[in-house]
């Protein structure tokens, strides 16, 4: 959530960079009318609050003097009704400057990339080289086609007992995603400094609404009306409200912790290829880091935290970029992102794998995550950051197409061999 404060402030600044993610000003110019507004109504009626406590000071030194304080309880009354009415004004603006202001998107950090969708996307590093199938003399496969003639992916029977868009693992296929999200966790908590969390799937409405999704993107989460609770779309959700409405220590950050937990979106209104296979899924496994820092530290933070992210494809021998997201292709939420993307040999292009976010204090505003940084001192927003660490199924698709053989069978990298006890998946 934008500070109304600074809206106010650095409005052209604001309209700017919110105007370059391409896709309007968001209500930004009536939130400033609004907040205007709310402005000149809380000086009304903080005066008849005054003259309220004046008057109410005034009648009884009048009778105690003998005197008549009819006129005066007269215009107590008057007033008291006019501060109501001026009140419940100033209330319906409020709510309605609050409505505005949580649709309106995070402002990018000025070294984003200016641009209206992905193709102004800057590629930041590649790491790897592409196999070259090819000079094999063969076709890669897709990785779809891979694990079902492996036996290993049914997608059939997954349609059958919930519809498209949905995968079934059996055999070496359930182990292998199991094996990734286990080193996955490993690497992230032994040597990265993450705490495990096993957290809820089911979140409330004050979750959602403080990391960003909701109320821009309600439509596109699965919902459970009668408790009024929602199936999480990414563990950045738990997680980032694990310190919703509190005021940290400012000597215990930065927070790391991570989580393996399965998650849920509608994926509306996506078509092409993607809708094969593990790529995009209504349903899928994800591996979630997230930080809560110091402003000052959220810039290094974001770097170490893509490098976290990077690592488990380091170690799995795929080929992969990074690239940072223009500002028409930023999430709602975030200020700066670097997405990883694999690179997906049947595709012949790199797939996206992770984004890795700095959200600033907006996610922590809408939240209410603060930290003090010393006994006494004033509350101050904390910076909160989130990335996949990384995307389960799509590590697996990753696997599986990287690491084909001619005959029909998979290498498994050796990151992995102490987890699956094999080395091929025949």
């Amino acid at each position: 959530m934008l500070d109304a404060k600074r809206v106010r402030e650095e409005y052209d600044a604001v309209l700017a960079a919110i105007e370059s993610r391409g896709h309007g000003d968001f209500g930004l110019p009536l939130a400033r009318s609004l907040d205007e507004e709310r402005r000149s109504l809380l000086g009304v009626v903080e005066r008849l609050r005054a003259r309220q406590n004046a008057a109410s000071g005034e009648i009884p030194k009048i009778r105690k003097e003998g005197g008549d304080a009819s006129a005066l309880l007269a215009e107590m009354k008057s007033l008291s009704e006019e501060a109501k009415a001026q009140g419940a004004a100033l209330a319906e603006i409020e709510e309605k400057l609050k409505d505005t202001i949580m649709g309106i998107p995070n402002t990018p950090d000025p070294r984003v990339p200016v641009g209206a969708d992905d193709t102004s996307n800057a590629e930041v590093r590649k790491v790897g080289e592409p196999r070259d199938f090819a000079a094999e003399g063969y076709e890669p496969k897709p990785h779809w086609d891979i694990g079902t003639e492996l036996g290993i992916l049914d997608f059939e029977r997954a349609a059958k007992i919930s519809g498209a868009r949905f995968a079934l693992s059996k055999g070496p296929g359930a182990r292998l995603e199991r094996a990734i999200t286990n080193f996955m966790l490993d690497l992230h908590t032994r040597e990265a400094g993450y705490t495990e969390v096993l957290p809820p799937a089911l979140v409330n409405r004050d979750s959602m609404t403080g990391t960003g999704q909701l109320p821009k993107f309600e439509e596109d989460m699965f919902h459970e009306d009668a408790k009024d609770l929602f199936l999480i779309p990414t563990a950045e959700v738990p997680l980032t409200n694990l310190h919703a409405g509190e005021i940290l220590d400012g000597s215990s950050l930065p927070l790391y912790y991570c989580a393996a937990t399965p998650c849920f979106r509608k994926e509306a209104g996506s078509a092409g290829r993607d809708t094969r296979g593990l790529i995009r899924l209504h349903q899928f496994n994800k591996v979630e880091l997230v930080k809560i820092t110091k402003p000052e530290s959220s810039d290094d933070e974001l770097e170490s935290l893509t490098a976290a992210a990077e690592e488990v494809l380091r170690r799995l021998g795929l080929p992969y970029r990074v690239v940072m997201l223009a500002t028409g292709d930023l999430g709602f939420s975030s200020a700066m992102t670097y997405d990883i993307e694999v690179w997906m040999p049947s595709y012949g292009r790199y797939v996206e794998i992770s984004s890795c976010s700095n959200f600033h204090d907006f996610q922590a505003r809408r939240a209410g995550i603060r930290f003090r940084e010393e006994a006494g001192a004033k509350p101050e927003y904390a910076h909160t950051l989130n990335g996949s660490g990384l995307a389960v199924g799509r590590t697996v698709a990753a696997v599986l197409e990287n690491c084909q053989n001619a005959d029909g069978t998979v290498s498994v990298p050796e990151a992995l061999r102490p987890y699956m006890g094999m080395d091929v998946i025949e």
